[in-house]
């Protein structure tokens, strides 16, 4: 199992699922209405490393966020 956080104004509690890579979660949360809208336009990170790519690996207990843009001032 992975853990899936939505930081910012996703608003939404960490869920835990089994996914082998990215591209497999991402399939997984474009089944969520809530998550779906923000997939295209969020940054992600796994174990708070920046990735840039859906074809990365995942291993049990690893920790994917997701990271809204934001305004900020």
């Amino acid at each position: 199992m992975v853990r899936v956080e939505f930081l910012g104004p996703i608003g939404k509690e960490p869920i835990e699922v089994e996914a082998a890579s990215l591209a497999d979660l991402a399939k997984i949360l474009k089944k969520d209405p809530e998550v779906a809208q923000w997939l295209e336009q969020s940054a992600v990170a796994v174990n708070d490393r920046m990735v840039e790519t859906l074809e990365v690996p995942l291993e049990p207990g690893d920790k994917i966020s997701l990271l809204p843009p934001v305004c900020g001032g």
